[in-house]
């Protein structure tokens, strides 16, 4: 039976960040992926990601945060691939929402740069009653050279990748254990577990419910207006919704999604991947009304899936009872410009049993039912 130091089961972006990190470290490592990565099967792909640093959802991941934009910089020298575009971004909701006086309070406890939109930005159409804010050091990650930019670098470090190989299950076996998988088995000393959507019927047996959203992603004709080099990434808090989108990079133009909402996914795969026409109209009807410079003009639509905790706060720590085996859940649709970070601190936790990262507010602690399950 092959043998690793450190098995990481999926490979997407917190995994194949996961076995970079790892493989850093000096340990052998081997991933093993359901599919090839990057791939379209879970959450990791779509092109574009926003970056930033003033995080509104709470301010403990402002130090993450600021780690990752270290790592993604690390790991753009490491692998001469073009990972980031500094762009900035603005953010628009009420005065009194939820978006912009969660980026004041991020900004202002970590001493963070923040702007007034003002009317710099034409291309943006702001409704009554919002209040905008710009992050200058805001951006846009291309998420699907992510992905691959970190399995090279982990397998110039002598990391191995499995792909097209399902896992179906790992036991305890002597000081370490063995995963089977449907082309054989291995062993590891160490296991790190990041499937995304496939995490459900594992954090449903420690009393953690997670639940898989399907979100669509819309791209459509713009104007020059609407160029990265011209029009920053967006989000505006709205009643009908929390709309994002990302600036025109190529022939398809503006990318556009709503972050809130999303229909229930039972089995990651047997997604539907066709287009809601419902979910279109809404899009096209916030365009409309809030950035002209877009067009109605489909030209690309795409499925992801947000694996959402009870809290929509990432879930990291150890399997309970078992030292050996960390794991990462529950994303909930903002984790991946934070994939190394979250693959450096499973590294530290599956090493050392801790991580000096601040990742503590996201231990599984937090959920009172948590913790019930022990192998072996």
């Amino acid at each position: 039976m092959p043998s690793y130091d450190a098995i990481v089961i999926g490979a997407g972006g917190v995994g194949s960040a996961a076995m970079w990190r790892l493989a850093r470290r000096g340990l052998r490592v081997l991933g093993i992926d359901r599919f090839a990565p990057p791939h379209s099967h879970g959450s990791s792909h779509g092109h574009t990601r926003m970056i930033r640093q003033a995080y509104f959802e709470h301010p403990d991941y402002v130090p993450l945060a600021l780690r990752s934009y270290a790592l993604w910089a690390e790991l753009e020298a490491e692998s001469g691939a073009k990972l980031f575009c500094p762009t900035g971004l603005v953010e628009f909701g009420p005065a009194d929402g939820v978006v912009v006086p969660g980026v004041k309070r991020a900004a202002s406890t970590h001493g963070l740069p923040i702007e007034p939109v003002g009317d710099r930005w034409p291309q943006f159409r702001v409704p009554e009653g919002c209040a905008g804010v710009f992050e200058p050091t805001g951006g846009v990650l291309f998420v699907e050279r992510c992905v691959e930019s970190c399995l090279k670098a982990a397998r110039t470090l002598g990391a191995e990748l499995v792909v097209d190989t399902e896992v179906l299950g790992w036991v305890p076996e002597g000081d370490g254990f063995s995963v089977q998988t449907s082309g054989g088995a291995y062993r590891a000393g160490r296991l790190v577990i990041t499937v995304g959507p496939w995490a459900c019927a594992m954090l449903g047996e420690m009393g953690v419910p997670l639940r898989v959203r399907r979100k669509s992603l819309f791209w459509f004709g713009s104007d020059p207006a609407a160029d990265a080099s011209l029009m920053p990434p967006f989000l505006f808090e709205l009643p009908s919704g929390v709309y994002y989108g990302l600036p025109s990079f190529d022939a398809r133009g503006v990318k556009v999604g709503d972050h809130a909402g999303g229909q229930p996914v039972d089995d990651p795969l047997l997604v539907d991947r066709s287009i809601d026409l419902q979910e279109e109209a809404d899009l096209k009807s916030f365009v409309s009304a809030c950035i002209p410079a877009v067009t109605q003009r489909r030209t690309d639509h795409a499925v992801c899936l947000y694996t959402m905790s009870p809290d929509e706060h990432f879930i990291v720590d150890h399997w309970p009872h078992e030292p050996r085996v960390v794991f990462a859940a529950g994303l909930s649709g903002h984790g991946f410009k934070f994939a190394p970070v979250l693959g450096e601190a499973l590294a530290d936790l599956a090493i050392d049993g801790a991580s000096p990262l601040p990742v503590g507010f996201l231990g599984l602690s937090r959920f009172a039912t948590a913790g019930r399950v022990q192998r072996g």
